[in-house]
Protein backbone atom coordinates (compact mmCIF):
# COMPACT_ATOMS: atom_id res chain seq x y z
CA UNK A 1 0.00 0.00 0.00
CA UNK A 2 1.63 3.30 -0.81
CA UNK A 3 2.58 5.78 2.21
CA UNK A 4 -0.67 8.38 0.33
CA UNK A 5 -3.36 5.38 0.82
CA UNK A 6 -1.96 4.88 3.96
CA UNK A 7 -1.96 8.13 5.33
CA UNK A 8 -5.72 8.18 6.81
CA UNK A 9 -4.11 4.98 8.67
CA UNK A 10 -1.79 6.26 10.40
CA UNK A 11 -2.86 10.05 10.91
CA UNK A 12 -5.86 8.63 12.75
CA UNK A 13 -3.07 6.63 14.98
CA UNK A 14 -1.04 9.25 15.68
CA UNK A 15 -4.01 12.04 16.77
CA UNK A 16 -5.46 9.55 18.94
CA UNK A 17 -2.25 9.46 20.75
CA UNK A 18 -1.24 13.16 20.60
CA UNK A 19 -5.00 14.56 21.56
CA UNK A 20 -3.50 15.92 24.79
CA UNK A 21 0.28 16.30 23.77
CA UNK A 22 -0.36 18.13 20.90
CA UNK A 23 -2.26 21.07 22.72
CA UNK A 24 -0.60 20.46 26.27
CA UNK A 25 3.12 21.42 25.17
CA UNK A 26 2.06 24.68 25.80
CA UNK A 27 1.06 24.19 29.63
CA UNK A 28 4.60 22.30 30.16
CA UNK A 29 5.75 25.76 30.74
CA UNK A 30 9.45 25.51 30.37
CA UNK A 31 11.04 28.69 32.11
CA UNK A 32 11.15 31.52 30.37
CA UNK A 33 14.85 31.38 28.54
CA UNK A 34 16.12 35.13 28.82
CA UNK A 35 16.92 36.94 25.48
CA UNK A 36 19.85 38.41 26.40
CA UNK A 37 23.01 37.12 28.39
CA UNK A 38 24.40 38.48 31.38
CA UNK A 39 27.79 36.72 30.69
CA UNK A 40 30.68 35.96 33.33
CA UNK A 41 31.31 39.58 34.25
CA UNK A 42 33.94 39.66 37.38
CA UNK A 43 33.79 36.17 37.73
CA UNK A 44 37.75 34.55 38.35
CA UNK A 45 37.24 31.32 39.72
CA UNK A 46 38.23 29.03 42.89
CA UNK A 47 41.86 28.97 41.67
CA UNK A 48 42.37 33.08 42.38
CA UNK A 49 40.80 33.15 45.92
CA UNK A 50 42.54 29.99 47.10
CA UNK A 51 46.28 32.12 46.92
CA UNK A 52 45.18 33.56 49.56
CA UNK A 53 42.49 31.61 51.37
CA UNK A 54 44.02 28.07 50.89
CA UNK A 55 43.17 25.91 53.78
CA UNK A 56 39.44 27.52 53.62
CA UNK A 57 39.54 26.16 49.78
CA UNK A 58 40.34 22.69 51.10
CA UNK A 59 38.25 22.30 53.75
CA UNK A 60 35.04 23.90 51.29
CA UNK A 61 36.44 20.93 48.90
CA UNK A 62 35.26 18.27 51.17
CA UNK A 63 31.91 19.58 51.47
CA UNK A 64 28.70 18.49 49.70
CA UNK A 65 28.93 22.21 47.55
CA UNK A 66 32.20 21.89 47.15
CA UNK A 67 31.87 19.29 44.92
CA UNK A 68 28.29 19.41 44.03
CA UNK A 69 29.19 18.60 39.98
CA UNK A 70 32.03 16.55 39.32
CA UNK A 71 33.30 16.00 35.50
CA UNK A 72 34.02 12.06 34.93
CA UNK A 73 37.45 10.97 34.11
CA UNK A 74 39.37 7.34 34.41
CA UNK A 75 40.40 8.07 37.85
CA UNK A 76 36.96 8.75 39.10
CA UNK A 77 35.31 5.78 37.34
CA UNK A 78 37.19 3.63 39.69
CA UNK A 79 35.38 4.63 42.53
CA UNK A 80 31.90 4.25 41.09
CA UNK A 81 30.01 0.85 42.19
CA UNK A 82 29.85 -0.47 38.68
CA UNK A 83 28.53 -2.71 36.53
CA UNK A 84 24.47 -2.42 37.27
CA UNK A 85 21.50 -3.18 35.86
CA UNK A 86 18.07 -2.06 36.28
CA UNK A 87 14.44 -3.78 35.00
CA UNK A 88 11.35 -0.98 34.74
CA UNK A 89 8.48 -3.03 34.53
CA UNK A 90 6.18 -0.13 33.74
CA UNK A 91 8.03 0.54 30.53
CA UNK A 92 9.27 -2.94 30.10
CA UNK A 93 12.86 -1.52 29.44
CA UNK A 94 16.25 -2.69 30.68
CA UNK A 95 19.05 -0.24 32.07
CA UNK A 96 22.39 -0.88 31.93
CA UNK A 97 25.48 1.42 33.83
CA UNK A 98 28.91 0.41 33.07
CA UNK A 99 32.38 1.68 32.59
CA UNK A 100 34.54 0.73 29.46
CA UNK A 101 37.56 3.18 28.25
CA UNK A 102 37.96 5.29 31.36
CA UNK A 103 34.59 6.10 30.31
CA UNK A 104 30.65 5.91 32.27
CA UNK A 105 28.12 4.86 30.14
CA UNK A 106 24.02 4.39 30.70
CA UNK A 107 22.15 1.75 28.15
CA UNK A 108 18.43 1.54 27.63
CA UNK A 109 17.09 -1.21 25.61
CA UNK A 110 13.83 -3.51 25.03
CA UNK A 111 13.67 -6.98 24.06
CA UNK A 112 10.93 -9.22 21.83
CA UNK A 113 10.76 -12.56 21.60
CA UNK A 114 10.35 -13.89 18.32
CA UNK A 115 8.35 -17.36 17.06
CA UNK A 116 11.21 -19.18 17.62
CA UNK A 117 11.20 -18.19 20.70
CA UNK A 118 14.70 -16.69 20.82
CA UNK A 119 14.73 -13.01 22.13
CA UNK A 120 16.17 -9.62 20.09
CA UNK A 121 16.60 -6.33 20.78
CA UNK A 122 13.64 -3.53 20.26
CA UNK A 123 16.07 -0.89 20.30
CA UNK A 124 18.99 0.46 22.41
CA UNK A 125 19.95 3.84 23.02
CA UNK A 126 23.50 4.47 24.63
CA UNK A 127 25.34 7.36 25.82
CA UNK A 128 28.04 8.72 27.56
CA UNK A 129 27.75 10.14 31.01
CA UNK A 130 30.02 13.31 31.69
CA UNK A 131 29.20 14.48 34.89
CA UNK A 132 28.33 13.32 38.70
CA UNK A 133 25.90 15.12 39.92
CA UNK A 134 24.99 15.26 43.99
CA UNK A 135 27.36 14.44 46.57
CA UNK A 136 26.17 10.82 47.51
CA UNK A 137 24.99 11.53 51.12
CA UNK A 138 21.35 10.52 49.16
CA UNK A 139 23.00 9.36 46.46
CA UNK A 140 24.08 10.89 43.11
CA UNK A 141 22.96 11.11 39.39
CA UNK A 142 24.44 11.57 36.20
CA UNK A 143 24.43 13.81 33.16
CA UNK A 144 25.01 13.54 29.58
CA UNK A 145 25.55 15.81 26.74
CA UNK A 146 23.33 15.79 23.19
CA UNK A 147 24.22 18.75 20.85
CA UNK A 148 25.28 21.36 23.65
CA UNK A 149 22.18 20.33 25.29
CA UNK A 150 22.31 18.73 29.45
CA UNK A 151 20.40 15.89 30.34
CA UNK A 152 19.99 13.76 33.21
CA UNK A 153 20.33 10.18 32.90
CA UNK A 154 17.53 7.53 33.58
CA UNK A 155 18.84 6.15 36.67
CA UNK A 156 20.87 7.11 39.56
CA UNK A 157 22.77 5.37 42.74
CA UNK A 158 21.34 5.41 46.05
CA UNK A 159 23.40 5.95 49.46
CA UNK A 160 20.65 4.49 51.93
CA UNK A 161 19.74 1.94 49.65
CA UNK A 162 22.79 0.61 47.90
CA UNK A 163 21.67 0.51 44.09
CA UNK A 164 20.42 1.51 41.39
CA UNK A 165 16.88 2.85 40.69
CA UNK A 166 15.17 5.57 38.27
CA UNK A 167 16.16 8.75 38.75
CA UNK A 168 14.85 11.99 40.82
CA UNK A 169 11.70 12.73 38.51
CA UNK A 170 11.22 9.58 37.19
CA UNK A 171 8.47 8.92 39.53
CA UNK A 172 5.54 9.07 37.33
CA UNK A 173 7.13 7.33 34.46
CA UNK A 174 10.39 6.64 32.44
CA UNK A 175 11.41 9.77 30.69
CA UNK A 176 14.43 7.74 29.11
CA UNK A 177 17.39 10.07 27.97
CA UNK A 178 15.18 13.03 27.37
CA UNK A 179 14.83 14.67 30.82
CA UNK A 180 16.51 18.44 30.04
CA UNK A 181 18.51 20.39 32.92
CA UNK A 182 16.75 23.82 32.93
CA UNK A 183 18.84 26.65 33.80
CA UNK A 184 17.52 27.04 37.82
CA UNK A 185 18.27 22.88 37.90
CA UNK A 186 21.93 23.56 36.71
CA UNK A 187 22.85 27.04 38.83
CA UNK A 188 22.13 25.14 42.15
CA UNK A 189 24.56 22.48 41.07
CA UNK A 190 27.04 23.83 39.35
CA UNK A 191 29.28 27.23 39.87
CA UNK A 192 28.91 29.05 36.45
CA UNK A 193 27.15 27.44 34.47
CA UNK A 194 26.53 28.98 31.20
CA UNK A 195 23.18 28.77 29.14
CA UNK A 196 22.67 29.76 25.75
CA UNK A 197 20.30 32.23 25.61
CA UNK A 198 17.04 31.67 24.08
CA UNK A 199 17.39 27.96 23.74
CA UNK A 200 16.59 25.83 27.12
CA UNK A 201 19.16 23.19 28.46
CA UNK A 202 21.36 24.40 25.71
CA UNK A 203 24.86 25.55 27.62
CA UNK A 204 28.33 26.31 26.62
CA UNK A 205 31.03 24.79 28.59
CA UNK A 206 31.13 25.30 32.59
CA UNK A 207 33.67 28.21 33.46
CA UNK A 208 33.45 26.37 37.17
CA UNK A 209 31.83 23.05 37.48
CA UNK A 210 30.66 22.66 41.20
CA UNK A 211 29.78 25.41 43.67
CA UNK A 212 32.31 27.92 44.07
CA UNK A 213 33.86 30.40 46.38
CA UNK A 214 31.57 33.34 44.38
CA UNK A 215 28.35 31.63 44.54
CA UNK A 216 28.24 33.16 48.03
CA UNK A 217 30.67 36.05 47.97
CA UNK A 218 29.81 37.68 44.35
CA UNK A 219 32.16 38.47 41.54
CA UNK A 220 36.17 38.58 43.20
CA UNK A 221 38.24 40.15 40.45
CA UNK A 222 37.65 43.65 41.76
CA UNK A 223 38.97 41.88 45.17
CA UNK A 224 41.45 40.15 43.39
CA UNK A 225 42.92 43.14 42.10
CA UNK A 226 42.74 45.01 45.54
CA UNK A 227 44.32 42.20 47.32
CA UNK A 228 47.20 42.30 44.14
CA UNK A 229 47.77 46.10 44.96
CA UNK A 230 48.17 45.49 48.88
CA UNK A 231 45.02 47.58 49.61
CA UNK A 232 43.11 47.23 52.84
CA UNK A 233 39.76 48.39 54.54
CA UNK A 234 40.58 51.11 57.17
CA UNK A 235 37.83 50.06 58.82
CA UNK A 236 38.48 46.32 58.12
CA UNK A 237 34.96 46.14 56.36
CA UNK A 238 36.52 44.82 52.61
CA UNK A 239 33.79 46.57 50.11
CA UNK A 240 35.63 44.50 46.92
CA UNK A 241 33.96 41.28 48.10
CA UNK A 242 30.63 40.35 49.79
CA UNK A 243 31.03 38.92 53.12
CA UNK A 244 27.22 37.40 53.96
CA UNK A 245 28.27 37.45 57.99
CA UNK A 246 28.17 41.12 57.76
CA UNK A 247 24.65 41.52 55.31
CA UNK A 248 21.37 41.79 56.94
CA UNK A 249 19.80 38.86 57.66
CA UNK A 250 17.49 39.35 54.97
CA UNK A 251 20.43 39.68 52.41
CA UNK A 252 22.10 36.87 53.89
CA UNK A 253 19.51 34.31 54.03
CA UNK A 254 18.60 35.15 50.24
CA UNK A 255 21.98 33.93 49.44
CA UNK A 256 21.00 30.64 50.79
CA UNK A 257 17.59 30.65 49.61
CA UNK A 258 18.30 31.05 45.71
CA UNK A 259 19.26 27.75 45.99
CA UNK A 260 17.99 26.00 49.01
CA UNK A 261 14.08 27.34 48.70
CA UNK A 262 12.36 26.08 45.85
CA UNK A 263 8.63 26.74 46.77
CA UNK A 264 5.26 26.03 44.42
CA UNK A 265 6.84 28.39 41.43
CA UNK A 266 9.46 30.88 40.82
CA UNK A 267 8.99 33.64 38.43
CA UNK A 268 12.32 35.52 36.81
CA UNK A 269 12.14 39.10 36.68
CA UNK A 270 11.44 40.68 33.24
CA UNK A 271 15.11 39.76 31.08
CA UNK A 272 16.74 38.26 34.11
CA UNK A 273 18.44 34.99 33.85
CA UNK A 274 19.84 33.05 37.19
CA UNK A 275 23.27 34.19 36.46
CA UNK A 276 22.25 37.70 37.20
CA UNK A 277 21.69 37.34 40.88
CA UNK A 278 24.34 38.86 42.79
CA UNK A 279 24.86 37.93 46.16
CA UNK A 280 24.35 41.17 48.74
CA UNK A 281 21.44 42.00 46.34
CA UNK A 282 18.01 41.41 47.26
CA UNK A 283 17.00 37.94 45.35
CA UNK A 284 14.01 39.32 44.75
CA UNK A 285 15.85 41.43 41.54
CA UNK A 286 16.21 38.60 39.47
CA UNK A 287 13.45 35.65 40.98
CA UNK A 288 10.39 36.24 43.33
CA UNK A 289 9.74 32.87 45.31
CA UNK A 290 6.09 32.27 45.95
CA UNK A 291 4.29 28.98 47.94
CA UNK A 292 0.97 28.21 48.03
CA UNK A 293 -0.55 29.40 51.70
CA UNK A 294 -0.47 26.26 54.41
CA UNK A 295 -4.13 25.90 55.92
CA UNK A 296 -4.45 23.96 59.56
CA UNK A 297 -5.57 21.01 57.49
CA UNK A 298 -2.82 20.48 55.35
CA UNK A 299 0.05 22.27 57.30
CA UNK A 300 3.63 22.55 55.55
CA UNK A 301 4.99 18.91 55.31
CA UNK A 302 7.92 19.36 52.84
CA UNK A 303 11.32 19.00 53.57
CA UNK A 304 12.79 18.62 49.97
CA UNK A 305 14.51 22.56 49.44
CA UNK A 306 12.10 24.25 51.63
CA UNK A 307 14.86 25.00 54.10
CA UNK A 308 13.73 28.73 54.33
CA UNK A 309 10.63 28.42 54.99
CA UNK A 310 10.69 25.81 57.52
CA UNK A 311 13.01 28.11 59.07
CA UNK A 312 11.12 30.85 59.28
CA UNK A 313 8.00 28.78 61.02
CA UNK A 314 10.17 27.78 64.02
CA UNK A 315 9.94 29.50 67.10
CA UNK A 316 14.11 30.27 67.43
CA UNK A 317 13.37 31.97 64.02
CA UNK A 318 10.77 34.29 65.09
CA UNK A 319 11.70 34.95 68.55
CA UNK A 320 15.00 36.19 66.99
CA UNK A 321 13.37 39.07 65.28
CA UNK A 322 12.96 41.57 68.08
CA UNK A 323 16.64 41.20 68.67
CA UNK A 324 19.01 43.61 67.19
CA UNK A 325 20.02 43.17 63.20
CA UNK A 326 23.50 40.73 64.21
CA UNK A 327 21.73 38.87 66.65
CA UNK A 328 18.89 37.52 64.46
CA UNK A 329 18.65 33.95 63.16
CA UNK A 330 20.06 33.33 60.06
CA UNK A 331 20.90 30.71 57.72
CA UNK A 332 25.19 30.69 59.01
CA UNK A 333 23.72 31.20 62.66
CA UNK A 334 23.98 27.18 62.35
CA UNK A 335 26.16 26.78 59.22
CA UNK A 336 29.24 27.49 58.27
CA UNK A 337 29.44 26.73 54.32
CA UNK A 338 32.96 26.52 54.14
CA UNK A 339 32.82 23.40 57.04
CA UNK A 340 30.69 20.22 56.66
CA UNK A 341 30.80 18.32 59.47
CA UNK A 342 30.18 14.24 58.69
CA UNK A 343 27.46 12.55 59.91
CA UNK A 344 29.29 11.64 63.25
CA UNK A 345 30.66 15.00 63.92
CA UNK A 346 27.47 17.19 63.37
CA UNK A 347 25.68 16.43 66.95
CA UNK A 348 28.46 17.40 68.69
CA UNK A 349 29.00 20.63 66.16
CA UNK A 350 25.08 22.03 66.42
CA UNK A 351 24.53 20.79 69.74
CA UNK A 352 27.15 23.67 70.14
CA UNK A 353 24.94 25.95 68.31
CA UNK A 354 22.21 25.43 70.30
CA UNK A 355 23.67 26.00 73.30
CA UNK A 356 25.28 29.16 72.04
CA UNK A 357 21.30 30.57 72.68
CA UNK A 358 20.19 27.79 75.07
CA UNK A 359 21.24 26.23 77.99
CA UNK A 360 22.02 22.87 79.24
CA UNK A 361 18.82 23.38 81.13
CA UNK A 362 17.01 24.30 78.73
CA UNK A 363 15.97 21.24 77.37
CA UNK A 364 12.71 19.33 79.17
CA UNK A 365 12.96 16.41 77.94
CA UNK A 366 13.35 13.56 80.81
CA UNK A 367 16.88 12.37 81.28
CA UNK A 368 16.54 9.24 79.82
CA UNK A 369 14.79 9.98 77.30
CA UNK A 370 18.00 12.21 76.50
CA UNK A 371 20.40 9.48 77.11
CA UNK A 372 18.46 7.27 74.48
CA UNK A 373 19.40 9.53 71.42
CA UNK A 374 22.16 8.66 69.29
CA UNK A 375 25.15 10.19 70.72
CA UNK A 376 23.31 11.27 74.28
CA UNK A 377 21.82 14.29 74.60
CA UNK A 378 21.79 14.78 70.89
CA UNK A 379 20.14 18.01 70.23
CA UNK A 380 18.89 17.93 66.18
CA UNK A 381 18.17 13.81 66.82
CA UNK A 382 15.14 15.38 68.47
CA UNK A 383 14.23 18.85 67.52
CA UNK A 384 15.92 18.50 63.97
CA UNK A 385 14.66 14.93 62.33
CA UNK A 386 15.38 13.16 59.46
CA UNK A 387 12.29 12.58 57.23
CA UNK A 388 11.87 10.74 54.11
CA UNK A 389 11.43 12.95 50.66
CA UNK A 390 8.38 12.66 49.48
CA UNK A 391 8.98 13.54 46.04
CA UNK A 392 12.87 11.36 45.63
CA UNK A 393 12.91 7.52 46.38
CA UNK A 394 15.42 6.35 49.25
CA UNK A 395 16.33 9.72 50.53
CA UNK A 396 15.92 11.77 53.58
CA UNK A 397 16.12 15.80 54.35
CA UNK A 398 16.54 17.48 57.78
CA UNK A 399 13.22 18.88 59.16
CA UNK A 400 14.46 22.77 59.96
CA UNK A 401 11.21 23.75 61.49
CA UNK A 402 13.07 23.19 64.90
CA UNK A 403 10.60 21.51 66.74
CA UNK A 404 10.42 21.47 70.90
CA UNK A 405 7.97 18.55 69.77
CA UNK A 406 7.09 15.98 67.05
CA UNK A 407 3.38 16.75 67.11
CA UNK A 408 4.46 20.59 68.51
CA UNK A 409 1.46 22.86 66.41
CA UNK A 410 2.52 25.32 63.85
CA UNK A 411 1.93 29.02 65.01
CA UNK A 412 -0.68 31.14 63.72
CA UNK A 413 1.67 33.10 61.80
CA UNK A 414 2.02 30.26 58.96
CA UNK A 415 -1.52 30.53 58.40
CA UNK A 416 -1.77 34.21 57.96
CA UNK A 417 0.94 35.29 55.85
CA UNK A 418 -0.88 36.71 52.29
CA UNK A 419 -1.84 39.93 51.72
CA UNK A 420 -5.01 41.60 50.20
CA UNK A 421 -3.27 41.94 47.16
CA UNK A 422 -2.67 38.32 46.57
CA UNK A 423 -4.16 36.16 49.07
CA UNK A 424 -4.10 32.93 47.28
CA UNK A 425 -0.31 32.82 47.48
CA UNK A 426 2.98 33.45 50.08
CA UNK A 427 5.98 35.81 48.23
CA UNK A 428 8.83 33.95 50.03
CA UNK A 429 11.61 36.47 48.89
CA UNK A 430 9.73 39.94 49.48
CA UNK A 431 12.07 42.52 49.96
CA UNK A 432 10.92 44.09 53.40
CA UNK A 433 8.02 42.08 55.11
CA UNK A 434 7.54 39.24 54.64
CA UNK A 435 4.71 38.46 56.00
CA UNK A 436 0.74 39.90 55.53
CA UNK A 437 2.09 43.59 55.35
CA UNK A 438 4.68 42.47 52.56
CA UNK A 439 5.27 44.76 49.43
CA UNK A 440 2.33 44.49 46.55
CA UNK A 441 4.06 41.70 43.88
CA UNK A 442 4.52 42.95 40.51
CA UNK A 443 1.54 41.35 38.39
CA UNK A 444 4.18 40.31 35.85
CA UNK A 445 5.73 38.11 38.18
CA UNK A 446 2.29 36.64 39.39
CA UNK A 447 1.12 35.90 36.33
CA UNK A 448 4.05 33.76 35.74
CA UNK A 449 3.36 31.98 38.81
CA UNK A 450 -0.19 31.18 38.15
CA UNK A 451 0.34 30.19 34.85
CA UNK A 452 3.00 27.67 36.24
CA UNK A 453 0.65 26.22 38.95
CA UNK A 454 -2.18 26.56 37.09
CA UNK A 455 -1.29 23.29 34.97
CA UNK A 456 -1.77 20.99 37.81
CA UNK A 457 -3.97 22.86 39.86
CA UNK A 458 -6.90 24.35 37.93
CA UNK A 459 -7.58 26.89 40.91
CA UNK A 460 -4.67 29.06 39.97
CA UNK A 461 -6.67 29.40 36.55
CA UNK A 462 -8.88 32.60 37.70
CA UNK A 463 -6.09 34.05 39.27
CA UNK A 464 -4.52 33.86 36.18
CA UNK A 465 -7.13 34.92 34.05
CA UNK A 466 -7.77 37.88 36.28
CA UNK A 467 -3.93 38.85 36.15
CA UNK A 468 -3.95 38.76 32.51
CA UNK A 469 -7.03 40.87 31.73
CA UNK A 470 -5.09 43.34 34.36
CA UNK A 471 -2.07 43.41 32.02
CA UNK A 472 -3.57 43.32 28.66
CA UNK A 473 -4.48 47.19 29.39
CA UNK A 474 -1.22 48.19 31.91
CA UNK A 475 1.26 46.30 30.13
CA UNK A 476 0.57 44.87 26.74
CA UNK A 477 3.90 45.37 25.29
CA UNK A 478 5.20 42.70 27.17
CA UNK A 479 6.27 39.16 24.93
CA UNK A 480 5.13 37.13 28.14
CA UNK A 481 1.52 39.05 28.46
CA UNK A 482 0.89 38.76 24.58
CA UNK A 483 1.66 34.90 24.58
CA UNK A 484 -0.90 34.98 27.52
CA UNK A 485 -3.48 36.29 25.46
CA UNK A 486 -2.43 34.53 22.84
CA UNK A 487 -3.15 31.30 25.03
CA UNK A 488 -6.23 32.55 26.64
CA UNK A 489 -7.61 33.05 23.39
CA UNK A 490 -6.45 29.70 21.87
CA UNK A 491 -8.46 27.42 24.80
CA UNK A 492 -11.54 29.21 24.20
CA UNK A 493 -11.24 29.22 19.87
CA UNK A 494 -10.81 32.62 19.56
CA UNK A 495 -8.83 32.02 16.63
CA UNK A 496 -7.86 35.65 14.78
CA UNK A 497 -7.47 36.82 18.28
CA UNK A 498 -5.36 34.20 19.39
CA UNK A 499 -3.10 34.18 16.22
CA UNK A 500 -2.82 38.71 16.34
CA UNK A 501 -1.67 37.92 20.28
CA UNK A 502 1.12 35.14 19.56
CA UNK A 503 2.14 36.89 16.60
CA UNK A 504 2.49 40.32 18.54
CA UNK A 505 4.63 38.16 21.26
CA UNK A 506 7.39 36.96 19.02
CA UNK A 507 7.64 40.40 17.28
CA UNK A 508 8.74 41.49 20.86
CA UNK A 509 10.55 38.23 21.25
CA UNK A 510 11.46 35.46 18.93
CA UNK A 511 12.92 32.93 20.57
CA UNK A 512 9.58 31.75 22.40
CA UNK A 513 8.73 27.56 21.53
CA UNK A 514 5.43 27.22 23.38
CA UNK A 515 4.27 30.52 21.37
CA UNK A 516 5.17 28.61 18.16
CA UNK A 517 3.70 25.65 19.08
CA UNK A 518 0.67 27.34 20.28
CA UNK A 519 0.37 29.13 17.03
CA UNK A 520 0.85 25.80 14.99
CA UNK A 521 -2.22 24.52 16.53
CA UNK A 522 -4.16 28.20 15.82
CA UNK A 523 -3.57 27.97 12.33
CA UNK A 524 -4.28 24.32 12.12
CA UNK A 525 -8.01 25.07 13.65
CA UNK A 526 -8.41 28.11 11.12
CA UNK A 527 -7.47 25.34 8.14
CA UNK A 528 -4.04 27.50 7.27
CA UNK A 529 -1.76 24.15 6.47
CA UNK A 530 1.30 25.20 5.95
CA UNK A 531 1.30 27.73 8.24
CA UNK A 532 1.17 25.72 10.79
CA UNK A 533 3.33 23.64 10.01
CA UNK A 534 5.78 26.57 9.70
CA UNK A 535 5.40 27.12 12.81
CA UNK A 536 5.75 23.31 14.40
CA UNK A 537 9.34 23.67 12.12
CA UNK A 538 10.18 26.24 14.04
CA UNK A 539 8.90 25.45 17.43
CA UNK A 540 11.24 21.43 17.12
CA UNK A 541 14.02 24.35 15.92
CA UNK A 542 13.99 26.27 18.89
CA UNK A 543 13.61 22.85 21.22
CA UNK A 544 14.72 19.84 19.31
CA UNK A 545 14.42 17.47 21.82
CA UNK A 546 10.78 18.26 23.31
CA UNK A 547 9.04 15.17 21.87
CA UNK A 548 5.44 16.04 22.16
CA UNK A 549 6.83 19.22 19.38
CA UNK A 550 8.10 16.99 17.11
CA UNK A 551 5.02 14.67 16.86
CA UNK A 552 3.52 17.95 16.54
CA UNK A 553 5.21 18.45 13.61
CA UNK A 554 5.14 14.65 12.22
CA UNK A 555 0.84 15.14 12.28
CA UNK A 556 0.74 18.73 10.74
CA UNK A 557 2.78 17.46 7.66
CA UNK A 558 0.49 14.15 7.38
CA UNK A 559 -2.34 16.78 7.53
CA UNK A 560 -0.74 18.49 4.91
CA UNK A 561 -0.54 15.43 2.78
CA UNK A 562 3.52 15.53 2.72
CA UNK A 563 3.77 11.90 3.43
CA UNK A 564 7.47 11.93 2.55
CA UNK A 565 8.40 14.71 4.81
CA UNK A 566 6.39 12.77 7.60
CA UNK A 567 8.27 9.86 7.32
CA UNK A 568 11.59 11.93 7.13
CA UNK A 569 10.53 13.84 10.35
CA UNK A 570 9.21 10.54 11.92
CA UNK A 571 13.02 8.99 11.04
CA UNK A 572 14.35 12.08 12.78
CA UNK A 573 11.94 11.18 16.07
CA UNK A 574 13.39 7.80 16.34
CA UNK A 575 16.95 8.90 16.22
CA UNK A 576 16.06 11.75 19.60
CA UNK A 577 13.47 9.22 21.47
CA UNK A 578 14.17 5.54 20.02
CA UNK A 579 12.53 4.26 23.10
CA UNK A 580 9.08 5.29 21.68
CA UNK A 581 7.16 1.99 20.59
CA UNK A 582 4.46 4.35 19.14
CA UNK A 583 6.29 5.82 16.32
CA UNK A 584 8.30 3.24 15.36
CA UNK A 585 4.93 1.08 14.62
CA UNK A 586 4.01 4.14 12.67
CA UNK A 587 6.92 4.58 10.80
CA UNK A 588 6.81 0.70 9.97
CA UNK A 589 3.85 1.44 8.11
CA UNK A 590 4.83 4.40 6.59
CA UNK A 591 7.66 2.33 5.19
CA UNK A 592 5.10 -0.84 3.89
CA UNK A 593 5.66 -1.49 -0.03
Amino acid sequence: MPLRARAGKILFAILMLLCGLVAGYGQGKPEKVATASSGNSGYVGNAACSRCHLAIAREFAHASMGHSLTQITPDFLKTLPLPASYYDARSGHHFDVYGEGGRLYQSEYETATGADGKGSEVFRNTHELEWIVGTGENGFGALLRRDGYLFQAPLSYYSKAAKRDLSPGYENGNLSFNRIILPACIYCHSGRPQPVAGFMGKYAPFTQTSVGCENCHGPGAEHVAAMGRGEESPDGKDKTIVNPARLTEQLSDDICMSCHQTGDARALQPGKTYQDFRPGEPLDKTVSVFEIPPTREHPPQDDHVEHYYSMSLSKCFRASRSMPTEKQMRCITCHDPHVEPTAAEAPANFNGKCISCHTAASCTAAREVRAKTQPADNCIGCHMPKRDIRVISHSTATNHRIVARADEAFPDEAFAQTTAEMPDLIHLNAVGARDAKAAATPAINRLQAYDLLRITKPQFNASWLRTLSELESANPENAIVQAGLGHRDLEVRRLPEAIAHLQHSLRLDAMQPNVYADLSEAADLSGQVDDAIGYAKKAVELDPFVAPLQKTLVTRLISGKRYEEAKAAMERYLRSFPEDDFMRKMLAIAKEP
